[in-house]
């Protein structure tokens, strides 16, 4: 049977209107809303509550669905530090409080009145944004000294710290309890509006993960990758239009002393029939991932959803023996060093690598564009329970390109690499120098090694004596291929012949 790619997020034909959330990962999103606003002719100030609380205030865009020249924006506000009661003691300094204090008896409460004269409250917005000149100055007016309590006078006394719990008059209508944008909209005409806008925000991110099944002993494995969603953004979305663009997506950096520059993006307004439970498509020149079934997405939730299923993938098992080992203090040597050093390369790396290869193709049973992720790798064993033998990583990976990941070290394969012989000659402008490799195979089957030997003393090279074949893979590395039987070994020798 051919095998078969099945890519879901969930199965549903209905898509949410209201809220869309692209959500990017380089820990950022787009929010894109539509509200309802009851607007008079002329000037209208409009509060917008329920934002994330990582909002990037001036990335904000509003328009009027069905006229987008219907209204202007006059002013933005943006309040982001809600009403809490450090906020309220600092509004009441100077003036007398109530406060709930214990009573004699367990349970009794008495009232005691008491003067602010320090709130101990620290403003949450504004620090960081003015450049490092500024934020410094504000860390050392705060150094060593304990601003964050308090003082009050009760009875004509000082007292640090609070005598009970605060007792505050009603809140007044325009009282901040969430982080909210406060407009001031001009309309045209009195009447009902729908308002969209988009904004960023941070504390939202997405990552791929992917886990591969292989059965009994083949190379040929399931993998099923999984996408998870954080929210730490401060709100909730609720029955969101989710769409996932994964790329590497340049943000302007900040200039020394100057607050960062946003990157504006909205996403597009084109509404797509849900044929397939996820489509997958380009987006300028990164890929996106959109789901057709609406998704809640909770602050403070990690959600993981299912991205894509594909049964009886064609993979290649691997093995590779790279020898060398660099001691740390030879990290620094400049080629001319390595040329007449000797000594560098002669310490042996006896570990061979066990690698995966496949095709990302249709007729490996893939063939989709492939967000970074980790990739962990299972062998269902004997008695079918799936056990883990490896992790990796891979990139963005595009259609019908080839994946290699490393698993792990084979366990029966030894690898040895030595130095036979090394011979500088600075008169005749030439360094030679002998190398033997050997792998020994402890298994009970015949396996091909990669040997892989990096030419690494000087740009101008040749092979002058070989026992084995070889590959030259790039300006500077060769690949033996040696086949070893069964509990034998195999020698590999050869020259290498260096000259400027």
């Amino acid at each position: 049977m051919p095998a078969r790619l099945f890519l879901f997020l969930f199965a549903t034909s209905v898509l949410s209107a209201q809220t869309q959330l692209t959500i990017y990962n380089e820990n950022f999103g787009v929010v894109k809303e539509r509200r309802q606003f009851a607007l008079a002719e002329g000037e209208n100030e409009v509060r917008v509550t329920d934002v994330a609380a990582w909002i990037e205030p001036d990335s904000v865009i509003v328009r009027d669905v069905d006229d987008p020249d219907a209204i202007r924006v006059l002013e933005q506000n943006y309040e982001a530090d809600p009403l809490d009661q450090g906020r309220l003691l600092e509004d009441a300094k100077g003036q007398i409080v109530e406060f709930e204090a214990p009573g004699e008896t367990p349970g009794d409460v008495r009232i005691v009145r008491a003067r602010v004269l320090r709130s101990g409250y620290v403003p949450l917005t504004g620090v960081g944004n003015f450049g490092a000149a500024h934020r410094n100055r504000i860390r050392n007016s705060y150094r060593g000294r304990n601003l964050k309590e308090p003082i009050v006078e009760v009875d004509g006394k000082i007292r640090f710290g609070l005598p009970g719990k605060p007792r505050f008059p009603s809140l007044a209508a325009d009282a901040v309890l969430e982080p909210t944008l406060l407009w001031r909209l001009h309309s045209d005409e009195t009447g009902e509006r729908q308002l969209q806008f988009s904004y960023l925000t941070g504390g939202i991110r997405w990552e791929a993960a992917y886990n591969a099944v292989a059965s009994g002993a083949g190379d040929r494995f399931d993998l099923i990758g999984w996408v998870t969603l954080e929210n730490v953004s401060g709100k909730t979305f609720t029955d969101a239009r989710v769409k996932l663009v994964a790329g590497d997506v340049a943000r302007a950096l900040p200039v020394a002393g100057q607050p960062r520059s946003q990157f504006r993006m909205a996403p597009s307004e084109k509404d797509m029939a849900p044929r397939d439970a996820v489509v997958s498509r380009g987006l300028d020149d990164y890929h996106l991932y959109e789901p057709v079934r609406p998704i809640t997405v909770r602050h403070g939730e990690t959600k993981q959803i299912e991205l894509l299923r594909a049964a009886d993938v064609s993979g290649r098992r691997l093995y590779v023996y790279d020898g060398i080992q660099i001691e740390p203090r030879h990290r620094l040597w400049t080629s001319a060093d390595l040329r007449r050093q000797g000594e560098y390369g002669r310490l042996s790396n006896p570990k061979v690598w066990t690698m995966l290869e496949f095709e990302n193709s249709v007729e490996s049973g893939l063939g989709m564009p492939l967000p970074a992720g980790t990739v962990r790798f299972y062998r269902r064993d004997a008695d079918g329970r799936n056990e883990f033998v490896g992790e990796d990583a891979i990139d963005h990976t595009p259609a019908d390109e080839t994946l290699r990941l490393y698993t792990g070290n084979a366990f029966d394969l030894v690898g040895e690499r030595k130095q036979t012989a090394f011979d500088h000659n600075r008169n005749e402008r030439r360094t030679d120098e002998d190398f033997e490799i050997r792998i020994r195979n402890h298994k009970d089957v015949e396996v091909e090694v990669r040997v892989v030997e990096r030419l690494y003393r000087w740009a101008n090279w040749e092979i002058q004596s070989n026992s084995h074949d070889f590959a030259k893979t790039d300006s500077r590395t060769v690949e033996f291929r040696p086949r070893v039987p069964p509990g034998e070994e195999v020698v590999i020798t050869y020259r290498a012949h260096y000259f400027w």
